[in-house]
Parts: C-alpha cells; structure tokens; sequence
C-alpha cells in the first residue's frame, strides 16, 4: 500500500468535511423550537428540559476499531467510544450523566460484544456516567472486512449546572494550556494506518484520555473562559471556540513531540498537515485568563496530567502555529 503522508489522501479531506458540517448546521438551526438553545458549531447541541439545561452529543470510535481487529484485542475501543463523547460534552460546561450505545455486528458474536462492554463500563466509571441502554444491530450486508467486523458508536447527554461555556468570555492575551493526551486518541487513523508499521500497533490503540475529573474540578476552582477538545481537524479545532468570541489562537510554546507522536510527525515532514490531522500530544485546549494558567496546570498534575502553557488568544481570528520561525494558520 502507498505511503500517504497526508490526511486527504488518506480519504479524509478535512475542508470538505468542514463545509458539509457547515451546510448541516445551516439546515438544522433554520428552523428551532424554543426549548432547544441554538449553540450552532459547538462541541454539544443544547436544549431545555424544566428547569434545566442538558447538553447531548454523538459520536463513534472510527477508523480505530481496525487496529483493534489487527490485534484482535476489543476490549479498550469501548473506553475510547465514550471518551470521545465525554470530553465533547464537557467542552460545554456540562456534566455527564447518561450515555447510550449503539453496536453494528456483520454476525452475532457475544464473545465480542462482551469485550465491547468492558470498555463500555470502564469508560463510563472513569467518566462517571451511567449506561442506560443501547442498541446491537446484525447486518451481514453492511459491515465488512477484518477477523470480526463491528462499528461502534454512542450517544451522551450531560446536565449544565451553571450557564452554558460557549468561550464568549474568551479574551486576547488569555493563557491556553494544553492538557497531554494518551497517544493518539481516536482521530487521525485513516493516514496513521497507513504511515505507522506493526511495532506501533499496541500505542495506536492506546484508550483516548477522559479528562472529566480534572476538567470539572478546574471549572469550580478556576475562572475557565473555554474548553476545546482536540479531535478531528485537530488544532483548527479551537475555532469552535474562538468563534464565540471573535478571537483566535497563537500556538507559539507547543511542547516537543515524542513516541508514536514525533514517529508521526518526522514520516508527514510538515507541520501544516501533522497538527492539522494528529493532536501531537495535546488531547484537551484550556483557555483561562494568564494569571490562572498555574492553578489549570497544578490541577491536572493533581490528576496525573502534564499540562503545558502552549499559547495564547489573539485578536486575529485564526490559528496559527509559530515553529523554527514560521508561522503556519492551520485552518
């Protein structure tokens, strides 16, 4: 198979997937009852239930679920499923309450399932949310390829107990602190595939980090004005944020990579498409005025997080990433 170094190649073009989001979300909000909050672009949609306001997410493990049929070992891609939904719907300022599943199956398999749900049930325990349900569909038809075929994906519904954390409050010069990741998380799979050879298999499925514990904990201790959760599209994801308060983002103290990350970066050999695909050891954004960027990094190490001051907002609406004396916009 021929090295694709980059993410498009791959088959996964991010500025046309950014545009077909955009032209959903367009259609979604032209039309909106009133119990439902039109945070358009975010990381969770928002609605009213009585007196409170609940946030819901959905989202799947993705191309990972090969490296795990590569290994043969299921019972860790559960963990990732709800990590991606998880550290999506904190990013709003919510907790996790419940969560959902949903197994797609080429044949009925129990053994594989109850691999699945162990990584399901860990998942949720360090998340501290509870599975309420699900659902496992059997079609031969549709799901394909590997030892024992299967999809993944789940759907989450956290509580805000305070007002919802759009990032309007963000402001120039305010501190971001990236939060390290676990590896590769769950993005990035359809190029890391294809770059990566079988001695990094076992990082490659390493479970995505869930920072639920440690970023609840800094929203009640510390002035938090935004939470981005770096996933597909990586660094430009910060504008999700940014977007709410006209700012953008300098990323000009990003630590050195290391381990299958900087393997990673030295087979893409650019800096424009590696932190625009891979996360390169930053799994979780924080943004907080400067003066509480110390309390934000202590918290995470009370967790066992390193954290690193890694850049700040701007003005200018864009992310740029400042390396060896180049300044790259990653959107």
């Amino acid at each position: 198979m021929a090295k694709a170094r980059t993410y498009a190649s791959a088959g996964v073009d991010i500025r046309k997937v950014k545009s077909m989001h955009e032209s959903l979300a367009a259609s979604f909000f032209s039309e909106i009852p009133d119990f439902v909050l039109p945070i358009k672009g975010h990381y969770a949609g928002l609605f009213k239930s009585g007196s409170q306001t609940l946030a819901i997410h959905c989202d799947g493990v993705g191309s990972k679920i090969l490296v795990a049929d590569w290994l043969g070992k299921y019972d860790t891609v559960g963990i990732d499923c709800v990590a991606m939904n998880v550290n999506d719907i904190i990013c709003i300022g919510a907790k996790p309450l419940v969560l959902v599943d949903y197994i797609a199956l080429a044949k009925e398999d129990a053994l594989l399932v109850r691999q699945i749900m162990k990584g399901l049930q860990e998942g949720a325990r360090q998340a501290r949310c509870a599975i309420i349900g699900g659902e496992t569909a059997i079609l031969p038809d549709m799901i394909k390829g590997g030892k024992r075929p299967f999809d993944l994906a789940a759907t989450c519904v956290g509580v805000v107990e305070k007002k919802p954390l759009t990032g309007e409050e963000m402001k120039p010069q305010d501190a971001v602190v990236g939060l390290e990741s676990s590896g590769l998380h769950s993005n990035g799979y359809s190029l890391a595939r294809r770059l990566l050879g079988k001695k990094w298999w076992g990082e490659m499925l390493a479970p995505t980090r869930i920072y639920v514990k440690p970023v609840l904990e800094m929203l009640e201790a510390c002035q938090i004005h935004g939470l981005a959760h770096i996933t597909g599209g990586a660094f430009s994801k910060l504008m999700r944020i940014g977007n709410f308060a006209n700012v953008g983002f300098r990323l000009d103290r990003m630590p050195k990579t290391w381990g299958i990350m900087r393997e990673l970066e030295e087979k893409v050999r650019d800096d424009y498409e590696f932190h625009r695909t891979f996360n390169a050891g930053i799994g979780m954004c924080v943004v907080c005025p400067m003066k509480q960027a110390g309390r934000v990094i202590r918290i995470a190490g009370k967790h066992g997080i390193k954290a690193w001051l890694i850049g700040k907002a701007t003005d200018e609406q864009d992310v740029v990433l400042e390396k060896g004396g180049k300044k790259i916009s990653l959107l």
